[in-house]
């Protein structure tokens, strides 16, 4: 994702296409002991482009989906489900809210 991709999928904007929502994943931060409720796929994708901790074949697939599922290409859901194998591959998955 490029730097202008950022502005493009801002959670904090009031444009709701960019938000779109899914139930929360916990994943843990670089902070000792604190976790991070990531609920949207305009934050997995903040929580990608800046907070990641490596590059395997899955934090590439996520990306992906982030910017499929803000061109409508897949679903909220498809998104959350690359994102949730992503954070498991990193190891920072924590848990996830049951669908």
């Amino acid at each position: 994702m490029s730097t202008e991709t950022i502005a493009a999928i801002d959670p904090a904007s009031p444009d709701t296409r960019k938000n779109l929502p899914f139930p929360h994943v916990t994943v843990m931060t670089d902070e000792a002991g604190n976790t991070k409720k990531v609920e949207s796929v305009g934050e997995a994708a903040l929580w990608l482009i800046e907070r990641w901790p490596g590059q395997g074949e899955k934090f590439k697939l996520a990306k992906q989906a982030c910017l499929d599922a803000l061109d409508g290409k897949i679903t909220c859901t498809e998104c959350r489900d690359a994102f949730i194998e992503a954070v498991k591959e990193a190891g920072i998955y924590v848990e996830e809210k049951r669908l």
